[in-house]
């Protein structure tokens, strides 16, 4: 599986934006997908994640109500839509997969993606 996220940028707080990760593969739809963020200095962190099917979704408190992570298994894509932004989600965000659970931890996932920079100015 190969991925690649997208939508980053610069927005202020309060606002919104919305990555987005193209995977390659067959076994897509089979994979948990997850949303990952790290901080320059910190450790990377669990952000949301969904299984396969769509039908379990986490998240981390920090985000919980204002993030929405979602899944296309016809398209290959996984998005997180992030509303009511806050200064401290500033943070390089990673799309990554996990082909044989539905576990988020960092060391569960088998693959990952190039990061997108998420900017969030005050």
């Amino acid at each position: 599986v190969q991925l690649q996220a997208s939508g980053g940028g610069l927005v202020q707080a309060g606002g919104s934006l919305r990555l987005s990760c193209a995977a390659s593969g067959r076994t897509f739809s089979s994979s948990s997908m997850g949303w990952f963020r790290r901080v320059p200095g910190k450790e990377r962190e669990f952000v949301a994640g969904v299984t396969g099917s769509g039908g379990l979704r986490k998240y981390a408190e920090s985000v919980k109500g204002r993030f929405t992570i979602s899944r296309d298994n016809v398209k290959n894509t996984v998005s997180l839509q992030m509303n009511s932004l806050k200064p401290e989600d500033t943070a390089v965000y990673y799309c990554a997969a996990n082909r044989y659970g539905s576990a988020w931890s960092e060391g569960d996932m088998n693959y990952w993606g190039k990061g997108t920079q998420v900017t969030v100015s005050s």
